[in-house]
């Protein structure tokens, strides 16, 4: 009888695990790290290691300085350290970010403030070609 419905609630809980988001309401701040699986919405500041398999989104209020690894973000907020974005970084209006900055992806809106030096991961291998090898190069018998 109950383990019919732990059955039940953990596998809901299982699937609804990367659809749920967290979040950092304007006026709070954390100092120190977060590693998780979930996606944050943060308007409040953040100082410190920041880790997550989600996706991150910064409102016009959030602060987040030290490092940020994330699968996609979106920024109205600001960004100050080394941020490491696998897919792909949206940057709004009233985005700022500084520092450096690795993605898959780079989309950045009219007005964002982007002082950062960037490095774009993931379409490197399809921009070289074994057509500009020398001749005998390449293949081996």
């Amino acid at each position: 009888m109950f383990s019919d419905n732990k059955k039940g609630r953990d596998q809901g809980n299982a699937t609804d695990f990367s659809r749920n988001q967290n979040k950092i309401s304007e006026g709070t701040k954390i100092v120190g790290d977060i590693i998780s699986e979930g996606g944050f919405r943060i308007e409040g500041t953040i100082e410190g290691t920041f880790k997550t398999t989600g996706k991150v989104v910064v409102g016009k209020s959030g602060f987040i300085q030290g490092t940020l690894e994330c699968s996609d973000a979106d920024f109205e907020g600001k960004f100050s350290g080394n941020l490491m974005v696998s897919n792909t970084l949206s940057l709004k209006p009233t985005a700022h970010i500084e520092g450096e900055v690795t993605v898959g992806k780079l989309a950045v809106e009219p007005g964002a403030n982007f002082n950062a030096s960037c490095s774009m991961k993931g379409g490197v291998k399809s921009l070289s070609k074994p057509s500009g090898q020398k001749p005998g190069q390449g293949k081996s018998a």
